[in-house]
């Protein structure tokens, strides 16, 4: 994503065809023992405050938030072989600032826009000559990320050819090789980071062109197959892992969208796994960063007047307490997914137009929020190894009250975070709800002696369980509240 400028409002459920294959990968994967990420995960934000505004007044703001990495980006044009000396300055500024608190820069380097899509041999070759420019003007950065976002429309197109085959996927694999092999040349040393990958896409090149994932990744692969190249072409992957909106969880997992978050980690490591294992690039045992994940809080009346515009309805932001929850959440089950060694926060600060992010730990005026304490105290604790005990084995807890008014209420818990609680009726699943508070309609449902099941579900797959025997009347709907009389 690019700060200020993109607002990321999505509709949840973009549904997918499925990858052969994965299945198979995915049950290797759930066999194989597990490991701990951290405490050698790193915690970071993407930010580009440092660049635009005052470095040391920005950096301090994310050394006091307590993250660890700050990534920062250098966008590429045509034409352009080398980055402008004053966007270079304004970058070894910035990173002098984090290196200074103690802060490692990450530098991201991509088109600003898809109308600058590096898709043929030339622009390609231009934009490797970039990259290697940057490593150059940047020797103290030692992480570099090659593009953002390819599978979505707003930095890459076409993504489609006209017989709807996947043409991003491949024209992004071999700029990507070639700015590995731009970068190596001069800094072997560096990490050269792959993917950036959008959560979300429709596979779909008449209803916003865009592609998931999953697909995306098995695209690329077979480009690599393709191109029978033996080296490498990135030494880790990112992937963003925002959520159809910020009202939910990031352990909800999303088994049958084309959604790619962090709860489906399994997921994500079959598809690298399918698409590089065999080759001269690692796929399942790729290291993986989560280089994007945002949570929207509430901007409260008191800090309005530091905002312009409006909130777009569809992003539901959530309050600061559960935006605390979902990011330490998200720490805990980073944590514990082996193959992942960094999470990046978006933002440090909010951005001041409501059309955008108000994702940050700190208002826009750089005032703190009540979710910087404990996210704060959160990020040393994963840093330590000490936020979670990992495998997570332990199921969440549940329990289910009797009905009453036409409704039944659950109740679940766990340390990761709750993914998403069933409601069961003699056998039959019937509903799914995917936040606190849990609550279910007993509408429809049929009439007599039932039994009610909920599960509760966590990242890791564990599942707690809870039931009850009710008698289920005919009607089974809460009173009406000024019901209009009948004329």
């Amino acid at each position: 994503m690019l700060e200020g400028r993109l607002s990321r409002r999505h509709a949840p459920g973009w549904y997918s065809r499925g990858l052969l294959g994965i299945a198979a990968a995915l049950a290797a994967l759930l066999a194989a023992p597990a490991a701990l990420a951290g405490p050698n995960l790193f915690i970071g934000a993407a930010e580009d405050g440092a660049v635009w505004g005052d470095p040391t007044t920005q950096m301090s703001l994310a050394q006091q938030a307590g993250f660890d990495s700050i990534r920062m980006t250098a966008q590429w044009v045509s034409g352009n072989t080398r980055l402008d000396p004053v966007i270079a300055a304004k970058l070894q500024n910035a990173v002098l600032a984090a290196e200074a608190r103690g802060l490692r820069p990450i530098v991201s380097i991509y088109n600003v826009n898809s109308v600058q899509a590096p898709e043929d041999p030339i622009l390609q070759g231009e934009f490797a000559q970039f990259a290697q420019n940057v490593v150059l003007t940047l020797p103290s950065v030692t992480t570099f990320v090659v593009g953002n976002e390819p599978n979505s429309s707003y930095y890459w197109q076409p993504q489609f050819d006209t017989r709807g085959g996947d043409i991003a996927a491949s024209a992004y694999e071999a700029m990507l090789a070639q700015s590995y092999d731009a970068i190596k040349a001069v800094r072997p040393e560096v990490t050269v980071v792959g993917g950036a990958l959008d959560s979300m896409g429709t596979d779909n090149p008449n209803a916003r062109p865009s592609h998931s994932p999953l697909v995306f990744i098995r695209d690329m692969g077979r480009a690599y197959r393709a191109s029978k190249r033996t080296l490498p072409i990135m030494d880790e992957f990112d992937e963003h892992i925002y959520e159809d909106n910020s009202s939910l969880p990031p352990s909800m997992t999303h088994p049958n969208s084309t959604t790619l978050a962090e709860g489906d980690y399994p997921r994500l490591v079959a598809a690298l796994g399918q698409a590089f294992d065999g080759t001269g690039q690692r796929g399942s045992s790729l290291p993986i960063v989560y280089g994007e994940y945002g949570v929207e809080s509430v901007i409260p009346p008191n800090e309005a007047q530091s905002y312009t515009g409006r909130e777009a309805t569809s992003a539901k932001p959530v309050d600061e307490a559960t935006q605390a929850a979902y990011y330490i959440q998200a720490m805990k089950i980073a944590m514990c997914q082996p193959n992942v060694v960094g999470l990046m926060l978006f933002h440090v600060e909010d951005e001041s137009g409501l059309s955008g992010w108000q994702s940050g730990l700190f208002y826009a005026d750089g005032t703190p929020k009540s979710s910087l304490g404990p996210v704060h105290d959160a990020m040393a604790a994963a840093r330590a190894g000490t936020l979670t005990s990992c495998p997570d084995t332990t199921p969440p807890t549940v329990s289910v009250s009797p009905p009453a008014n036409g409704t039944v209420a659950v109740q679940a818990s766990d340390d990761v975070g709750v993914g998403r609680v069933e409601l069961w009726a003699n056998g039959t699943l019937v509903a799914t709800d995917y936040t606190a508070p849990y609550t279910f309609s007993l509408a429809g449902l049929p009439t007599g002696k039932t039994t009610l099941q909920v599960r509760a579900y966590d990242a890791a797959g564990n599942v707690g369980q809870a039931a009850v025997a009710v008698r289920l009347l005919s009607v089974e709907l809460p009173p009406a509240r000024h019901a209009p009389r009948h004329r």
